[in-house]
């Protein structure tokens, strides 16, 4: 008997056929020639599926129309794949971030330049605007932008390595490190003494760091700690893992930058 599906149960179906294939969604969206986001967005119910996209999809993962429609269809129990939290992260780990280390340093200088002046920007502060310029730029242009590796910690996402990296630039003299307060609490900035290298970074990168700074440099580290807390590539990861880049297209308003409906407009 054919039932009336929701956009959730249809992705549901959809991930579970696909899990049974052994098809990654790279693998699948591919073969339905759609950005591997716009899958996700399919499989998670939140984009709908228009008739010769679910065609092409039976023709793919050889299930008939009639079937998938069905209230009784399910796939062999002999080939379901388990969704749980293992299954997930060997799923999505696909881009493993590899820090270029010019880049990182060029796009730090950059929000430090632009924040020159702001005194709630402390070291949470820019940890978090480093952290959504990444991720933020991840899910718009599926690359990576500095290939910085981010842990979950208490207060938020915290880039790895940088301890390193600020001491290297505080000695070459491009940084300097001044302990302050802000607010009767105690507080690290780091004041820029050389000028971005901005021809290291792609507009696309400037535009979305951009959008960052305007939306949260005001913010105080208390604020931006928790609006962080809420964003799915922190929520999905046990305390002191790193946070996995593929996690951003699992993102849900407010905190996803990609407008997906436009994804269908273009793939219909």
């Amino acid at each position: 008997m054919k039932v009336n599906l929701s956009q959730e149960q249809i992705g549901q179906r959809i991930a579970k056929l696909r899990k049974a294939k052994g098809l990654s969604q790279d693998d699948l969206a591919r073969n339905m020639e759609m950005s591997r986001s716009s899958l996700t967005q399919i499989e998670l119910g939140n984009r709908n599926l228009d008739i010769m996209e679910l065609q092409k999809l039976s023709m793919i993962l050889d299930f008939s129309l009639d079937d998938f429609m069905s209230k009784d269809f399910d796939v062999e129990k002999d080939d379901e794949i388990e969704t749980n939290k293992n299954d997930v992260k060997s799923e999505i780990r696909i881009s493993v971030p590899k820090l270029n280390r010019d880049k990182f340093k060029n796009v730090l200088l950059y929000i430090l330049e632009r924040c020159a002046g702001k005194p709630n920007v402390g070291e949470t502060v820019l940890y978090k605007l480093l952290y959504f310029s990444d991720f933020n730029y991840y899910e718009m242009y599926e690359e990576q932008m500095t290939g910085a590796n981010y842990r979950k910690l208490p207060y938020g996402p915290v880039p790895q390595s940088l301890d390193k990296m600020l001491n290297q630039m505080i000695d070459q003299g491009q940084l300097q490190r001044i302990k302050t307060e802000f607010h009767g609490f105690p507080q690290t900035r780091y004041i820029p003494l050389i000028k971005p290298d901005l021809t290291t970074l792609k507009a696309s990168e400037v535009d979305v760091i951009d959008r960052v700074l305007d939306q949260m440099s005001d913010w105080s580290a208390t604020m931006i700690s928790e609006y962080s807390h809420g964003d799915k590539p922190w929520k999905a990861t046990a305390m002191n893992d790193d946070l996995n880049y593929e996690l951003a297209f699992y993102r849900r308003p407010p905190y996803s930058v990609r407008v997906y409906e436009e994804d269908e407009a273009d793939e219909i």
